[in-house]
C-alpha cells in the first residue's frame, strides 16, 4: 500500500476511460440485452417455466451489472471533479441511455407484479437467494401504475428532478468560504472549514459558523426553490399517483421497514433529547462557559487539536479492524492496495465522505476528504466500514448484494467504535483521552439526535410545502425544530434558520437521515454485545453484514435476537450513550 500522503483514487478497474472501444462494447451488450428482454415478453403468461423466468431474470442481472458498472464510473468521475464538463456531460448523457433502457424492459417488472400469487409464489420458491429480491418487487405492487405511467415517470426525472439535484451538487460543492486566521484571511472549501467547527478557540468557531451561513443564504433564494421543487416532485409522484399514505411511507416501504417502527424510532429519539441536552450543559460548564451556542457542540475541551499525518490514520484504522478480525482488515487493505481511495481536498472536488459498491466483485472505493483531525480518521474509518459491508456481501447477486438503507450503517458506525476504543488504549495524555471520548458523543449527537429531528423537519415541511407554505415559515419552523432539540442547553442565532438547505440528504434522498439514527442505535446495542461476549460475538456479527440486502432487516436482526418494534430496544441505545456521558464525568473528576 502506498499512504505516505492522500490519495486520488483510479477508476480504471470500472473503464478507462468514456468513449473507448471497450466503453462503448459495454453499451452495445446493454442495448443486446434490453432486445433479448424485449423478445421473451410474448411469451409472459401464468403458465412460465422456471426455465424460461430465470433466464429472462439472468438477463436482467447481467444489464444490471453493466449498467451499475457504467453508472459507478459517471458519478464517481464527476465526484473527483464536479466541475469537470466532461464528466457532467458523460453523466447526463448515461443517465439518459440508462432511463431509455430500463423503460424498454420496465413491462418484465409490471408483468411480475401483476401475476397470480400462485403463480408469483412458485416462482419465487424456486429462486433460491433471489427470494427476497423477487418478494420485493412484488411489495411495491399497490403503488405500481400502468407501463406507459411508468416511463413517463423515469423519462421525467432523468431530464428533471435527477437533473436538479445534480445543480444542486453543483451549486454547493462551488462554494468557497473566507475565514481571518492569524491575521491571514484564508479561502476554503466546506470541508475544510469543518476543521474550525472543532477549533479550541471560541472566536474561530463562531467565525466558521457565521461564515458558512453567509454563503448558504447569499445563495438561500434558489437553494430553497430547489427544494420546493424536490418535496413537489415527491408528493406529486408518491402521493397523488402512487397513493402512499405519507411522504415518508414511500421511503419505508423502499426500506422494508414498517411505518410504526419509524415512528417508534423517532418517538424514542424525540423523548431521549433530555441526554443529549444534559450532556451540552456539562460540555458548558467544562468550557467554563455559562451556555453553549450552537457553534459550540462540537468544541473540543484541549487548548489544541491533535493532529494526525494519513500514513498515522490508515495505521490507526488498520489496527482496530486487525484487533477486531483479521479477515476485516485484510478486506480493507484491498481496498488501499487497489487505488479506491480519493482522500485528497481539492477544490471542486464533492465535499463530505462516501463509499460506492459497484458491482459485488469489486472492491469498493471510499471517497474522504483528509484535513488531519481525529475526527477525519473516523470517518475514514466509517466509509471503509461500509466497503467492509459490501465485501462480506460479496457472494449475492448484483441484485440483492446491497445492505437496505436502515443496515447500511451497521458496519460503518461499528467500526467507528473499534476505532474509537483503540484510540482511548492507545492514549495516555488524559486530556487527549477525555477529548476523544467527547468526539465519541459529539458523533452520537450528530448521528443520533440531529438526523432524526432532519427527519422530523421533512415530515413538517413536505406537509407545510403542499399546503402552500412560504420559505420564511420553513425556516421559523427549522428554528423551532432546533429550539426543541436543543431545549435551553443551547444558545440559537437566527444565523442558523437556512441550515436545512445545508443538507444534502433531503434533496437527494427524502426521508434518508432517519437510517443514521437507525444505525447508530443498532450498533450501540451491538456493542454492547460484542463487549459482554468478546471474539466469539465476530462470526455473528460478520454474519449479520454477509446477508446484504438477501434478507429484509427484520428478519435478518431477529436472527440476532434484535426486536427493532420494540420501544425498550431503541431506549437500550440512549441507555449506552448515559453510560458514555457517565464515563466522561469519571475523566473529569
Amino acid at each position: 500500500m502506498n499512504v505516505d500522503q492522500p490519495t486520488r483514487w483510479k477508476l480504471q478497474d470500472l473503464h478507462t476511460e468514456p468513449d473507448t472501444p471497450e466503453y462503448q462494447a459495454a453499451l452495445d451488450r446493454l442495448d443486446e440485452l434490453v432486445g433479448l428482454i424485449e423478445g421473451s415478453r410474448p411469451g409472459l403468461s401464468e403458465d412460465i417455466t422456471h426455465e424460461e423466468f430465470f433466464k429472462i431474470l439472468g438477463w436482467y442481472a447481467e444489464m444490471s451489472a453493466i449498467s451499475a458498472r457504467l453508472s459507478a464510473y459517471s458519478f464517481l468521475w464527476f465526484s473527483e471533479d464536479t466541475q469537470n464538463q466532461a464528466a457532467l456531460n458523460l453523466r447526463g448523457r448515461l443517465d439518459q441511455h440508462l432511463t431509455d433502457a430500463s423503460n424498454r424492459i420496465l413491462f418484465f417488472n409490471l408483468w411480475f407484479k401483476e401475476i397470480s400469487q400462485e403463480t408469483a409464489r412458485r416462482l419465487i420458491d424456486a429462486s433460491g437467494e433471489l427470494s427476497y429480491y423477487l418478494e420485493a418487487i412484488r411489495r411495491f405492487k399497490p403503488h405500481t401504475l400502468s407501463e406507459t405511467s411508468e416511463q413517463l415517470i423515469q423519462l421525467k426525472d432523468v431530464n428533471g428532478i435527477d437533473a436538479l439535484v445534480n445543480l444542486y451538487e453543483m451549486i454547493t460543492n462551488h462554494f468557497s468560504f473566507k475565514i481571518e486566521v492569524d491575521g491571514e484571511t484564508q479561502t476554503l472549501t466546506r470541508d475544510q472549514m469543518g476543521k474550525f467547527y472543532r477549533h479550541p478557540s471560541p472566536e474561530l468557531r463562531q467565525a466558521a459558523y457565521q461564515e458558512l451561513n453567509r454563503v448558504y443564504t447569499e445563495n438561500s433564494t434558489v437553494l430553497a426553490q430547489m427544494y420546493i421543487h424536490r418535496v413537489r416532485d415527491w408528493h406529486t409522484e408518491g402521493i397523488t399517483l402512487r397513493h402512499y399514505a405519507t411522504p415518508i411511507a414511500a421511503r419505508n416501504l423502499m426500506n422494508d421497514v414498517p411505518d410504526a417502527v419509524v415512528e417508534a424510532l423517532l418517538a424514542a429519539c424525540r423523548q431521549n433529547s433530555a441526554v443529549f441536552q444534559d450532556y451540552f450543559r456539562l460540555k458548558a460548564g467544562w468550557l467554563g462557559m455559562e451556555k453553549l451556542r450552537r457553534c459550540d457542540i462540537y468544541a473540543p475541551l484541549a487548548q489544541a487539536e491533535k493532529r494526525y499525518s494519513y500514513p498515522q490514520a490508515v495505521e490507526m484504522v488498520l489496527d482496530s479492524f486487525q484487533e477486531f478480525s483479521p479477515e476485516m482488515a485484510g478486506k480493507i487493505r484491498a481496498v488501499f492496495e487497489a487505488e479506491h481511495v480519493d482522500s485528497q481536498v481539492r477544490v471542486g472536488k464533492r465535499g463530505g465522505a462516501f463509499c460506492y459498491a459497484a458491482l459485488p466483485e469489486l472492491t469498493p472505493w471510499v471517497m474522504v476528504n483528509f484535513n488531519g483531525r481525529a475526527n477525519d480518521i473516523t470517518t475514514l474509518a466509517h466509509e471503509l466500514g461500509h466497503a467492509v459491508h459490501a465485501m462480506q456481501a460479496s457472494g449475492h447477486s448484483i441484485l440483492n448484494f446491497r445492505a437496505p438503507l436502515p443496515l447500511a450503517e451497521t458496519a460503518s458506525v461499528f467500526c467507528e467504535m473499534l476505532l474509537t476504543d483503540r484510540l482511548l488504549q492507545q492514549e495516555t495524555d488524559p486530556a487527549v483521552r477525555r477529548d476523544l471520548l467527547i468526539g465519541a458523543i459529539d458523533n452520537a449527537y450528530a448521528t443520533v439526535l440531529r438526523q432524526a429531528y432532519f427527519t422530523l423537519f421533512e415530515i413538517d415541511a413536505h406537509r407545510m410545502i403542499v399546503e402552500g407554505c412560504m420559505v420564511d415559515e420553513l425556516c421559523a419552523h427549522y428554528m423551532t425544530n432546533l429550539r426543541e432539540q436543543f431545549g435551553d442547553a443551547v444558545e440559537l442565532d437566527d444565523g442558523f434558520q437556512w441550515e436545512w438547505t445545508m443538507v444534502p440528504h433531503i434533496y437527494r434522498v427524502p426521508f434518508y437521515p432517519y437510517a443514521y439514527s437507525f444505525g447508530q442505535l443498532l450498533v450501540l446495542a451491538l456493542y454492547r454485545q460484542y463487549k459482554s461476549e468478546g471474539a466469539s460475538f465476530v462470526p455473528r456479527y460478520l454474519n449479520i453484514l454477509a446477508y446484504g440486502g438477501s434478507q429484509s432487516p427484520v428478519d435478518i436482526l431477529q436472527e440476532a435476537g434484535i426486536d427493532i418494534a420494540s420501544p425498550q430496544f431503541w431506549q437500550g441505545g440512549f441507555e449506552v450513550l448515559r453510560d458514555m456521558i457517565e464515563q466522561l464525568k469519571q475523566l473529569q473528576a
